[in-house]
């Protein structure tokens, strides 16, 4: 009995610590699912077309926030028809590994100066530092802005005040903000190093 007993403690032990053990990510399926990103992501300073603004960076971005940013486009909670047609067919497993080689794929990490005052803008965007860091390692949920094209995170902002993109912690925090301050904040991320189209 006690032999019996101690194979299905051994058994529950394996089934369980089988479960608690991370899926490993294939980053060869996420290189090779990003080759049809390739023209614009790995392209710096491709602009759309209407309304004008660079496609952002997305070189070295958390991989957590892509492989959300992508489920949103692939749901149309996001507007860019561009990014369904990318990603209608996605499989979890595809989206996870391709967010997962985007994130370890940066190239030369750059600035990206844009009009506006940096200076200015590091006082207003002090409040977006809790969840917009650069640091991989640490706990913070929102994407990385640092060395994001300016016009692209003035665009992003004035979504989320227009509603047509929505958060509400997101248009929360900038429902008070001026254009200029706006142009201030995304000054002050576009001045900063970290972000890079995928090499």
């Amino acid at each position: 009995m006690k032999q019996v007993m101690m194979s299905l403690i051994s058994g529950l032990f394996l089934v369980i610590s089988g479960q608690g053990q991370a899926k490993e990510v294939d980053i060869q399926v996420g290189k090779n699912a990003f080759e049809t990103c390739r023209g614009c992501h790995s392209s710096p300073n491709a602009s759309n077309v209407y309304p004008t603004y660079y496609v952002p960076k997305i070189g070295g971005q958390r991989k957590g926030y892509i492989a959300s940013a992508l489920t949103a486009y692939k749901h149309e909670a996001r507007p860019r028809s561009s990014m369904l047609a990318n990603t209608y067919d996605l499989t979890d497993d595809v989206t996870e590994a391709l967010a997962a080689y985007i994130e370890i794929s940066a190239g030369k990490k750059s600035k990206a100066p844009y009009t506006g005052n940096p200076s200015a803008g590091e006082k207003l965007a002090g409040i977006c530092l809790s969840c917009h860091t650069d640091d991989l390692s640490d706990a913070a949920t929102g994407p990385i802005l640092a060395g994001q094209y300016g016009n692209y995170l003035l665009k992003v902002m004035k979504d989320y005040q227009q509603g047509s993109r929505k958060d509400p912690v997101m248009q929360s925090m900038l429902a008070d903000f001026t254009e200029e301050n706006l142009e201030d904040i995304a000054s002050y991320f576009a001045n900063m190093n970290s972000l890079s189209v995928v090499r």
